[in-house]
């Protein structure tokens, strides 16, 4: 009877404790909501809306001051669209070799790099831009180097690690069942995992790009140090250009912002904050529409 107590107790406060975990999530993410509507929609009020959002003249400090962030979105866009496009083909294809075609000894050299990639520090992929990427950009295509094309680079290279481990996770998870009944249809091995087994793991490669993507939007350190960090007019704004990104403006000018400057930089986060709540919007529908199917 004794034991039994103890089992009721144990498991109540456990459920206790699982109740908890849940709702500090849960407040920090209100928490976060809340500040950046009570702090960013009066700026976005008080610049205007079709001012703040479609104008691409940023000059807090002039005069008139503006406060235009067009090209920054167009900024981040080029960018993460550039690192998607270097990041999701190397990455998948890495995912794909490591879980149909990697020898044994290989993988374990090659998973743990992997997993390695994911600790490196943001700053450190920075010093990777300005001294080996930059100079690349600069020898090859011309232009200074610090440019969209640089922070695609690094950025494409900091979402391997998402793309790669739950793509792999993904193929892994495939049954068994699959590939045998296509090996009875006789197709090979290469035909068996390109066309059998990564649509069928293709819900888990979708929320790994779509991950990879929230990722490369919200990236600040790296991007400051290899993008040149300009506001260009959206008429210049080319892969060999400087541009300056939502999350760069923000980190730049955030140390000596006050007043309508500062409440504008925070309303610039609320941008940021809607893109990703429609990357994992895309994502949960991606998903349900991946079960349904």
């Amino acid at each position: 009877m004794q034991n039994i107590k103890k089992s009721n107790f144990n498991e109540t406060a456990m459920q206790a404790v699982f109740f908890l975990s849940a709702f500090v999530s849960v407040l920090a993410v209100v928490a976060i909501c809340l500040f950046l509507l009570i702090r960013g929609i009066p700026a976005i009020a008080e610049i205007g809306f079709m001012d703040f959002i479609f104008n691409s003249k940023w000059g807090p400090t002039n005069t008139p001051a503006s406060y235009g962030i067009l090209s920054m979105i167009v900024g981040s866009v080029y960018v993460t669209a550039g690192a998607i496009a270097i990041g999701v083909p190397v990455g998948l294809m890495c995912a794909i070799f490591l879980a149909e075609f990697c020898p044994e000894s290989i993988y374990k050299i090659v998973k743990p790099a992997v997993n390695l990639l994911a600790g490196i520090p943001s700053i450190i992929y920075g010093f990777f831009g300005m001294e080996i990427v930059v100079p690349f950009v600069r020898e090859t295509f011309g232009g200074n180097g610090y440019s969209i094309m640089s922070a695609s680079i690094i950025l494409g290279i900091m979402i391997l690690p998402t793309v790669i481990t739950i793509s792999e996770t993904s193929i892994r998870a495939v049954p068994e069942s699959y590939k045998e009944g296509s090996y009875g249809l006789g197709a090979t091995k290469e035909e068996t995992v390109f066309k059998v087994v990564v649509p069928a793991a293709k819900s888990g490669v979708l929320t790994s790009i779509i991950l990879g993507l929230g990722r490369a939007v919200g990236e600040t350190m790296a991007v400051v140090m290899v993008a040149g960090n300009a506001v260009m007019p959206l008429d210049k704004i080319k892969l060999l250009k400087p541009i300056r990104t939502l999350t760069t403006n923000i980190v730049t000018e955030m140390s000596y912002a006050s007043g309508l400057h500062e409440s504008s930089l925070i309303a610039t986060g609320v941008v940021l904050f809607v893109f990703i709540v429609i990357l994992n919007t895309a994502l949960s529908l991606i998903k349900s529409k991946s079960l349904r199917n």
